[in-house]
């Protein structure tokens, strides 16, 4: 769902997920909407200007008439087009493009933090856009019966906006049709007439399991799903009802492990050809120069065959490919998600889908020791100063109350393959986001409303603990200057106070204060979030001793996911973790990444965790892919030189790729995979200044634009 409205000379463009692209004109003149263009698009605007302006992103041109692309240089230089027809690919966080008939210059501001499209006279311009996030086509209602819902996950692919290696893109998979339980399986007319067959068979036990762990590969191959039992008949008992993969024109069929290696082999077969789409489409109209391409050359495959192929074609021919000769090339899986597997669960798989998370069955072990203790310290940022880092006494105090602290049981998770993990089954793991299948249902009717404006809520209930209450107002209200964000702050609430700031509209909620075994604490007693009819608040930061369970207890009442604390916590390390959580939010990080993060700058940081979709973020960043860098001084005997390296990537939209600004670099990188760079201190105090991402540096976390001022000299 796309909205656009104009204010003064700027066209702000909002889709249902809180992304935002404004477009900035020389006296621009909005038209209306409804002209086609060739691009895959939500909605168009028409306008008229003389110059158009963009926030920074990639962007490509393409002659209509000379069937020729041209990529605007990443250093900065201008790129002039000669008259013709047009139409300009730039890859900001909604999907945008230009189509028109004439000549343009199109280059980057000197700061890098906008992209100008100018014309010689004022231009009629068509201006398409397209949202990187759905909703889902419709619903299946599934009975409890593994061959039901192998047919569902057939069909789970529907949402597909092609069937070539342009799938790769997140914005060319759509969200797959919501599972409902029933009696009787039901498919719509409409979602089977979308349902291609491309002849890819995955043919799988008929057990739970191995449906839920083969799903992501089946949803991104297009496959039809089997089970070997409707297959095989009765035949079973043999090596034949194992599962495997078919490519019927082609005479294809290769053996997969059984449970529990299968696991391992779906992980490795749809990393393999996720990664190989992602080369070989740039042989395609939206290709880029990769770092990661020159593998395609060394593997002896031909990219503008392979984008031509048929599904099955191109299949076969990754097949062929050892994934040891790839392995050390291909980028981090950025999610996993360890599912229950049983008939309740089915319902979450198409959430799942749509973030292309790896799926495992859960698998526990209890704690040994002083082992929570140890892998706190493993995560703490190396160089910080240990202890309460000179803060008074009181403020290294425990933010307990005096009452008593829920106590949250921890387990340790057998993971697997991921950058980050989810949790959707029993217990309480550490080192994963713990969800609940409200959370991703919630998620679909916040994105059902509209808003001009995010709204935040500072809380402060205990007058003690004003120092982060300060702190993170301060951090809300800066980025309230350059996002539409509302935000208001409250302290000292009764129950029935704060029971309506849950109550009400708000996208997220930051309470600073006590949490006891019946409740947030609040000067009348305490509010239990069990008591609450409904929450309406989007996501929270219960900064509270032992707000675990009064955390998901939100999200069973209406949240998508928020930050909480499974134990006892120092205020000093809350204030820290408070902060530096609050910064990424609002720069675009994802609840579990900020809060990843953020507990690193403590030495206790497993004490935090985070309850719902940890993949949810409250508001887009300037730029669509959040960022981390990690700054290392190397040892030199001249001029001062650093060694930087950039980690860019989303659990929201795997396939994308990013392009470091630095003088001499020519490549994108696929994100999940790193680079690195060295500089003088002049050019990382550029670098720092042009690039919005958070910096490890000297054992603490900053953000790259405070941090540039420190090397600009």
């Amino acid at each position: 769902m796309i909205e656009w409205a104009v204010d003064g000379d700027t066209l702000h463009v909002t889709d249902a997920d809180t992304a935002e692209l404004p477009v900035g004109g020389d006296e621009l003149v909005v038209e209306g909407s409804g002209v086609d263009i060739p691009r895959p698009v939500d909605d168009t605007v028409v306008l008229t200007a003389s110059e158009l302006r963009f926030p920074h992103a990639v962007v490509y041109a393409f002659s209509r008439d000379l069937e020729e692309q041209y990529e605007l240089d990443p250093s900065g230089e201008p790129l002039a087009l000669s008259p013709g027809e047009y139409v300009i690919d730039i890859d900001t966080e909604i999907k945008s493009y230009l189509s028109f008939d004439g000549r343009a210059t199109i280059e980057k501001t000197d700061d890098y933090e906008s992209i100008v499209v100018s014309f010689p006279d004022r231009t009629r311009v068509t201006l398409g856009v397209r949202c990187r996030h759905e909703f889902p086509a419709g619903s299946i209602t599934v009975p409890d019966s593994p061959s039901a819902i192998a047919e569902a996950l057939t069909h789970m692919a529907a949402s597909h906006k092609t069937d070539g290696p342009d799938r790769s893109y997140p914005t060319l998979r759509g969200h797959p049709s919501l599972i409902e339980h029933g009696d009787e399986l039901e498919i719509s007319d409409c979602i089977r007439a979308d349902t291609a067959d491309h002849g890819i068979e995955l043919v799988v036990p008929p057990d739970y399991e191995s449906l839920f762990v083969t799903a992501p590969l089946a949803y991104y191959l297009q496959a039809t799903v089997r089970t070997t039992d409707e297959v095989l008949g009765n035949r079973i008992g043999s090596t034949r009802d194992r599962p495997r993969l078919r490519l019927r024109d082609h005479a294809v069929e290769e053996e997969l492990s059984p449970m529990p290696d299968l696991e391992r082999d779906v992980e490795r077969l749809l990393r393999k050809v996720f990664f190989l789409d992602c080369l070989v489409r740039n042989a395609g109209p939206y290709g880029t120069t990769l770092s990661e391409g020159s593998l395609l050359e060394a593997l002896d495959l031909d990219a503008e065959a392979l984008y031509h192929a048929t599904p099955q074609e191109r299949l076969a021919t990754y097949l062929e490919v050892s994934y040891a000769a790839i392995e050390h090339r291909l980028p981090d899986w950025h999610l996993s998600t360890y599912v229950a597997p049983t008939y309740d669960s089915v319902e979450t798989l198409p959430f799942l889908l749509d973030r292309l998370s790896m799926i495992y069955t859960p698998r526990t072990s209890e704690l040994e020791g002083r082992e929570l203790v140890e892998r706190s310290l493993e995560d703490f940022y190396r160089g910080a100063e240990p202890g309460a880092s000179g803060a008074d006494e009181a403020s290294a105090t425990s933010r307990a109350s005096t009452g008593r602290v829920a106590s949250v049981d921890i387990v340790k998770p057998d993971l697997r393959s991921g950058r980050t993990h989810g949790w959707l089954a029993d217990g309480v793991p550490i080192d994963v986001f713990k969800s609940a299948p409200e959370a991703y249902h919630n998620r679909l009717e916040f994105l059902e409303r509209t808003s001009d404006s995010t709204s935040i809520c500072v809380v402060l209930n205990d007058p003690e603990m004003a120092g982060e209450h300060e702190d993170v107002a301060e951090i809300y209200r800066q980025r309230s200057e350059e996002l539409a964000i509302d935000v208001t702050v409250a302290e000292s609430l009764e129950t029935a106070e704060l029971a309506r700031v849950f109550e009400d509209d708000h996208d997220f909620v930051h309470y600073i204060g006590h949490c006891e075994t019946d409740g947030l604490c609040c000067p009348d007693g305490t509010l239990a979030t069990s008591s609450l009819g409904r929450c309406n608040v989007e996501t929270f930061f219960l900064n509270a001793c032992g707000s675990f369970y009064e955390g998901l207890e939100l999200i069973e009442k209406g949240s998508v996911a928020g930050a909480v604390t499974v134990t006892k916590v120092l205020n000093d390390h809350a204030i820290k973790v408070g902060s530096t959580f609050a910064k990424l939010l609002v720069h675009g990080f994802s609840i579990e990444r900020a809060m990843g993060l953020a507990r690193r700058r403590i030495m206790m940081g497993k004490d935090y965790a985070v309850v719902g979709d940890g993949t949810h973020s409250l508001t887009q960043g300037e730029h669509q892919l959040p960022t981390t860098a990690t700054l290392e001084e190397l040892e030199s005997d001249g001029d001062r030189r650093y060694s930087l390296t950039l980690d860019c990537y989303s659990t929201r939209a795997t396939g994308s790729y990013y392009f470091p600004h630095t003088e001499t670099n020519e490549f994108a990188y696929l994100c999940g995979n790193e680079s690195s760079f060295t500089l003088t201190e002049s050019e990382l105090a550029t670098m720092l200044g042009e690039t919005e991402a958070s910096v490890i540096y000297d054992g603490d976390i900053y953000w790259s634009e405070e941090l540039s001022k420190r090397f600009d000299r």
